[in-house]
């Protein structure tokens, strides 16, 4: 009578086991079906060094040194590189993550902070705030092809989604320059919020927001007319803001307002706020934009927001509020197809979550102080 139970015992066991097999499967569908693909995290720390992360095997396997201030760092979007910029030391460089090696260093001049991609992918663009000046590169021969005088202290060069402008944000004379993506000639300059660091801009280019980290305040600015819109009260100074892909909303983040405040971006309103925690600090949407997280410096934890619905994600089974390690800041998700993973910085970790289940993995160590994160798959 004994042998029919075992049997059972034994079959459930198998099939248990065939079904975790298949959910560790599709949650790293990349790597096992293709034994030659890599899903990487790059975080840079205050040393000039960058780490990096493999995200199947969940461990740092290099750290490379890069150089001074680092800062701006993203993966470009076709080719295997990883760009960034030397604040300190006046250059853009390039990793190449199949050697992890920098391969490039392109000088550029003094106080680069950001970089940001043509449409097609084959020209950078950054400005240089020690002597105002836009510079546009030409990815394949690493030359630079256009300069321009900006305003003062230029910090952050965006392009507009029709890939027609560049909007350079003037930090040191609270201006935003509108420059043609092509010849780089000032097209227009629109008075904004005092010391502007961040712009966001509709899908339809008609529209972009210059926000300060210095101000309760959110500029409109028409792109198309080269003029100022509005100036928006906010409830604290911001310190993120995320575009809705479709382009209807703009959240604004602030740890002064506890939370996050929802702007229509057709008629320029504040409209919806969410109280988040003690300091929410930085966001990331989900590729649908039903999901936000938000990173909170105070509390140790990331928060799930429910932003269509406007709630908290506290769901049985799902993990709240999320453990991130000391004073989270920047998140990003895995490029994996269906975001399997959110990951974040905190105090000399990066901290894994499953979106699955909001549920942290594991905390990697990267070094003293990381700053910025770029996730790349090839």
């Amino acid at each position: 009578m004994a042998r029919p139970r075992n049997f059972r015992v034994y079959f459930l066991a198998v099939v248990l086991g065939i079904g975790g097999l298949i959910v560790l499967l599709r949650e790293h569908r990349p790597s096992f079906l293709r034994p030659d693909l890599h899903l990487c995290a790059y975080v840079s720390t205050a040393d000039g060094s960058v780490t990096v992360v493999d995200l199947v095997k969940l461990k740092a396997v290099a750290r490379i040194a890069v150089g001074p201030s680092l800062s701006g760092m993203r993966e470009h979007a076709t080719r295997a590189e990883i760009l960034g910029v030397s604040s300190a030391g006046g250059y853009i460089w390039i990793l190449d993550p199949r050697t992890n090696q920098v391969t490039t260093r392109i000088a550029v001049g003094p106080l680069p902070y950001a970089l940001d991609f043509s449409a097609d992918g084959r020209r950078v663009y950054t400005t240089t705030s020690g002597n105002d000046t836009l510079l546009a590169i030409d990815l394949p021969s690493h030359g630079i092809v256009g300069r321009a005088r900006t305003g003062r202290e230029p910090v952050l060069a965006r392009v507009t989604p029709d890939g027609k402008s560049v909007v350079v944000v003037n930090h040191g004379d609270g201006t935003l320059g509108i420059h043609d993506a092509a010849t780089l000639a000032l097209r227009g300059s629109v008075s904004v919020v005092p010391e502007p660091d961040d712009v966001a801009v509709l899908p339809d280019s008609s529209i972009a927001f210059a926000m300060s980290r210095a101000e309760g305040r959110l500029s409109v600015v028409d792109l198309r007319r080269g003029v100022l819109v509005t100036n928006l009260t906010l409830a604290g100074k911001p310190t993120d803001m995320l575009l809705k892909p479709d382009g209807g909303e703009l959240y604004v983040i602030s740890p002064e307002a506890h939370g996050l405040q929802i702007i229509n971006t057709w008629t320029h309103e504040v409209g919806d706020t969410m109280v988040l925690g003690s300091a929410p600090t930085r966001g990331v949407l989900s590729a649908d934009a039903s999901l936000l997280y938000v990173s909170d410096t105070e509390a140790d934890r990331v928060t799930p927001v429910d932003i269509t619905n406007r709630r908290i994600i506290r769901d049985p089974g799902k993990g709240f509020p999320i453990p991130a390690g000391d004073a989270p800041t920047a998140l990003r998700f895995d490029e994996s197809p269906n975001e399997t993973l959110l990951l974040v910085v905190s105090s000399g970790d990066l901290a894994v979550i499953r979106v699955r289940t909001n549920f942290l993995v594991t905390m990697i160590p990267v070094g003293e102080r990381p700053q910025e994160l770029a996730v790349k798959l090839f």
